[in-house]
């Protein structure tokens, strides 16, 4: 009896609680996780030692490692935390050597026990590292490294490339470590890691820092900079720092393989320009200051300083103009794909038409940068890309009347589009090297005039006739074939076509045929047997 008042409570306990089991906090899978642990570490053949003791130690190392990963996240905001880190790290490296021992069993297969090796290398390492022993790290990280590699070239690609991935986690360790002993050549590889994208996660922050770090040294060699024909002394550090590592970044953008990795690489490089610009803005207040208090005769000229302020603001505005067209490239080319899911919103050209506004007033701040007013030659050049852009924005606002069929409003901007391409091609022919960094004219040229005959083709089929285009004149339709006016008279199902009569024939005399044809008759039924068989003739 007492048993089953105990399961009656058990059951009525479940029955409570039954609309709590989905409120979804912290949950595990118990049974789930058991029955694939057993499966998958030895019990399948009654191994209940490789279950026991591997698997346990293994995961009591991740769970000290996971709870360390956990502090050095929150130790950036509370720096006491730290010590804590180190203490949970130090426990997962010794948790880890303890497997490593286990390991050695005979019983344990040999990819086991150097999988075992590695690990405990790489949490070795991660001590190592984080008390900026950086040799010992490196030595730690470098055996891991080693032993990953060898078991990639062994096993099947499957595992080869959770191998792979990673060494590629631990090779900016390896590098950072390398710099810190004065490897000259680790400050490139770290460099071009981050280009790359490599060096991920928390590693990302200590690169961008020594990156810094690099460029700060390097800054004291600096003195000035040449723009649009005059020089420019450089004092302020940031400035210099800045200066000296834009080559890097807009080659990395360029060489960048994915649109990802592109647009963090803008990203940085237009978040470090603005932090310059605000630095010497600064410095222009303090300039402001002094030329008050001073009857400067030159009061009125842009200052070095000033115009150092615009050369910078212009390279903000060119990566904002080259951003936005990388992403309006990208823009267009999944709007020529067909849509894969139709519940999925997809790019539409509204998307690109605020894109090209982006550039657009970009390049009219550009137009107004002190100290560039009276270079003529500048301002031709900002005037044509203006040009070349509208044009694209143009184009994409009249795909956006094609799309709801307004084809009277569509025509005219892509006529617009073509004044626009015309004028383009008229004033780049004194400006060489104009269309370097612009977008092909002619492809855009080319893909109006296909848009256009699209667009009658769609009004002739009936989809619509749009009202600038029903044009009625007297004018015979032999007189325009090259002009495309439709008139409505002629595309109905009783279409008002124009009759022709021939009166000519008329009073044409037709010379007699009497010889060439055969005479209704002759020979007959007999004839027609002779010619058969050859006797006729």
């Amino acid at each position: 009896m007492a048993a089953e008042k105990q399961n009656e409570a058990k059951v009525s306990l479940l029955d409570e609680n039954k609309e709590n089991l989905q409120d979804g906090g912290l949950g595990l899978e118990i049974l789930q996780i058991i029955k694939e642990s057993q499966q998958q570490h030895g019990l399948r053949h009654g191994d209940y030692q490789r279950y026991r003791y591997l698997l346990l130690v293994l995961m009591e190392a991740e769970r000290a490692w996971s709870y360390a990963m956990q502090l050095k996240q929150e130790a950036n905001t509370e720096p006491r935390k730290r010590f804590h880190l180190l203490a949970r790290l130090r426990k997962a490296a010794k948790h880890s050597e303890k497997l490593e021992k286990l390991c050695e069993s005979p019983r344990v297969d040999a990819k086991t026990k150097l999988e075992a090796q590695a690990y405990t290398a790489y949490l070795t390492g991660m001590v190592e590292f984080e008390l900026q022993e950086w040799k010992r790290a490196m030595e730690a990280f470098n055996k891991c490294k080693t032993i990953y590699e060898k078991l990639a070239s062994a096993f099947t690609e499957e595992l080869a490339v959770l191998y792979r991935q990673r060494v590629d986690e631990i090779s900016p360790n390896i590098r950072y470590c390398a710099y810190n002993i004065d490897d000259p050549n680790a400050i490139k590889d770290l460099m071009q890691m981050r280009l790359t994208g490599g060096g991920g996660g928390m590693m990302a922050e200590k690169l961008e820092s020594l990156i810094t770090q690099a460029r700060t040294k390097q800054a004291a060699t600096m003195s000035e900079v040449e723009w649009r024909g005059r020089t420019v002394p450089v004092k302020i550090d940031k400035a210099r720092i800045f200066l000296l590592g834009l080559a890097d970044n807009e080659a990395a953008i360029a060489q960048a393989t994915n649109e990802e990795t592109k647009e963090h690489l803008y990203e940085t490089l237009l978040a470090e320009c603005r932090d310059t610009i605000q630095a010497v803005r600064e410095e222009l207040k303090t300039e402001a200051k002094q030329r008050e208090r001073s009857s400067d005769a030159d009061s009125g000229k842009v200052s070095n300083l000033q115009f150092l302020h615009s050369y910078l603001s212009y390279i903000k505005l060119c990566t904002l103009v080259k951003r936005n067209e990388s992403m309006a490239h990208t823009l267009q080319a999944k709007l020529k794909e067909p849509e894969s899911d139709e519940n999925k919103r997809g790019p539409r050209p509204q998307d690109l038409i605020r894109l090209y506004d982006i550039i657009l007033q970009s390049l009219a701040e550009l137009s107004t940068l002190q100290g560039l007013e009276d270079d003529h030659t500048f301002q031709k050049e900002v005037s044509l890309k203006t040009l070349v852009y509208k044009a694209y924005r143009c184009f994409f606002i009249a795909q956006s009347y094609v799309l709801v069929k307004k084809w009277s409003e569509a025509l005219v901007l892509y006529e617009r589009v073509l004044k626009y391409a015309k004028e383009v091609q008229s004033k780049a022919k004194s400006l060489n090297n104009s269309f370097r960094d612009l977008p092909d004219i002619q492809d855009l040229i080319a893909e109006v005039n296909a848009e256009k005959y699209s667009l009658q083709a769609a009004a002739i089929l009936g989809e619509s006739i749009p009202a600038q285009q029903q044009v009625k004149d007297n004018k015979p339709l032999c007189d325009h074939l090259e002009a495309f006016h439709l008139d409505p008279t002629l595309v109905g199902k009783q279409p008002n076509l124009p009759l022709f009569f021939d009166l000519a024939l008329n009073h044409v005399a037709f010379p007699p045929l009497d010889d060439k044809v055969e005479q209704k008759g002759k020979g007959g039924l007999t004839g027609y047997i002779k010619g058969i068989f050859g006797f006729g003739s």
